[in-house]
């Protein structure tokens, strides 16, 4: 390589003290790392920090991670704490991989995250976060007991990209058997969740309003009688009708034009108190799509135990279109750039572990304010250095 990496790396100890604070490396050496001291040749955390560096310049097997780390070797070796004559294979990574706790991982990088964006956060901010689950298609359809189908829920920050928990549903279970473990004081209070309508359950309601959090729900057909009443109602409102507000936007782009109308109410308050715990609003949102050739329309029902003074029809919207982030910002980013459908690594924890990984990296790039991540990818394959500053702290005392 004709770069002078080197000599760039000296200049490291210049980092602000916000750089100082963010560093990922540093984090990871409080993994805990369950391997016997026996034939242990690489730390934790420099595996850890080797398939991030990678990744975060557009590599998505393990061989190609390997491969990219060891063409980078004679730099890496000046840079990185703790490396050796020789970087590992793409076998290693995946034996290391199986034996660490995913759930640890994502807690120790994701606080990372939170501590430093938590200066940045508005006081009194009520943040929303939405729940939803994403099976691993690579580990779908293979018969060996040790490679089950992976499916895990993921309880994920709207507005920063951070991933707060990650939990793994087992083969024969559902996401519902799971969601106790989202529902806690620690993760909901003072936080506005969002699910999906098959999250729309009495119980859930009560849980997340004992976790002292507020909930958005969408009702669908999973729950036949709330969906036609609130149909109902906002079909034909009763005459005496006291309260129906209203907000609209319009987005234009991709060759169509996006109109979505909220209609809430406060109404149906004491009619679905009894089934329904803490509900304060109801609404419904037209769906409007106006394409060159077609129209077309839908309307979605939903509750929330959010007041009227709390969230106006605008701000409720605005939190129902932000549902939606967790499949187009980290899902579909995961599948598309980072490769996940596609991977097939799926033994022992290995999946798991690299979709904690890859939503660090989603969530890394939102920081960073990155809008475009294929092109922030090849940026960072260019100049690999400017990824090392993100995940190392200062090295100029080496």
């Amino acid at each position: 390589m004709n770069y002078s990496m080197v000599e760039e790396a000296r200049e490291l100890a210049g980092w602000s003290a916000e750089s100082e604070a963010f560093s990922v490396y540093q984090a990871m050496t409080n993994l805990t790392d369950t391997r016997r001291d026996q034939g242990k040749r690489y730390s934790l955390a420099l595996l850890l920090t080797c398939v991030l560096l990678a990744k975060m310049a557009g590599e998505t097997t393990l061989q190609a991670i390997a491969e990219w780390i060891r063409l980078r070797g004679t730099w890496l070796q000046t840079i990185l704490p703790e490396t050796r004559d020789t970087f590992p294979c793409a076998a290693t990574y995946s034996n290391v991989l199986r034996t660490v706790d995913p759930e640890q991982v994502n807690q120790v990088l994701m606080d990372l995250l939170t501590r430093v964006r938590a200066e940045k956060r508005t006081q009194g901010e009520q943040r929303h976060v939405v729940l939803d689950g994403k099976t691993l298609r690579g580990t779908q359809n293979h018969l060996a007991e040790d490679q089950q189908k992976m499916h895990h829920v993921n309880c994920y920050e709207a507005k920063t990209g951070i991933v707060l928990k990650q939990h793994m549903v087992a083969e024969k279970e559902g996401e519902l058997t799971r969601v106790k473990a989202f529902l806690s004081p620690v993760l909901l209070q003072g936080r506005i969740i969002s699910a999906d309508a098959l999250y729309t359950q009495s119980s859930f309601c009560q849980e997340v309003m004992a976790a002292r959090g507020d909930y958005l729900l969408f009702v669908k057909r999973n729950q036949p009688t709330l969906q036609e009443d609130l149909a109902l109602f906002f079909r034909d409102p009763p005459l005496d009708c006291l309260d129906w507000r209203s907000a609209s936007t319009t987005n234009k782009g991709h060759g169509r034009v996006e109109n979505r109308l909220i209609t809430v109410s406060t109404e149906l308050n004491d009619f679905l108190a009894r089934d329904w715990y803490g509900v304060e609003q109801v609404f419904c949102i037209r769906r409007r799509v106006e394409h060159a050739l077609k129209c077309t329309q839908e309307y979605v029902y939903g509750i929330t135990s959010l007041t009227p003074k709390r969230a106006d029809p605008a701000r409720l919207l605005a939190l129902s279109r932000d549902q939606w982030s967790i499949e187009n910002r980290l899902h579909y980013r995961r599948d598309v750039a980072l490769g996940e459908d596609a991977c097939q690594v799926r033994k022992g924890s290995a999946p798991h572990v690299l979709a904690v990984l890859n939503s660090f990296v989603l969530a890394l790039f939102d920081f960073c304010g990155v809008t475009n991540v294929k092109q922030q990818m090849r940026r960072l394959d260019a100049q690999p250095l400017q990824a090392v500053r993100l995940l190392v702290k200062s090295l100029g005392q080496n």
